[in-house]
């Protein structure tokens, strides 16, 4: 299951992640125990809540379609809280 798209960075994620609560982008069609069952097995780590909303996309114009308006994908951001002594590591080194 590719469930997890990317790990999200705003100011608001990395003021959580004082609180041990991590952000990330998920598929839309996604469940929050699919969500929860997998990042357990994955990460290793006790997941004691989930806070999920969707996000609409964006309206964009097309530009070779004349005035035809597209739009982005909708998605659903995740804010996975994890039990006191558990955490996730980063998912990318530092370059050096």
């Amino acid at each position: 299951m590719d469930g997890i798209r990317y790990v999200v960075f705003t100011d608001k994620s990395i003021r959580l992640l004082g609180k041990n609560q991590y952000t990330s982008n998920v598929e839309s069609g996604s469940t929050k125990t699919e969500i929860k069952h997998w990042v357990e097995l994955f990460f290793g780590v006790k997941v004691i809540a989930m806070n999920s909303h969707r996000l609409r996309g964006k309206a964009r114009r097309q530009k070779r379609m004349g005035p035809i308006m597209g739009q982005t994908m909708h998605y659903r951001r995740m804010i996975i809280t994890l039990q006191p002594g558990y955490s996730i590591p980063p998912l990318r080194k530092k370059r050096t």
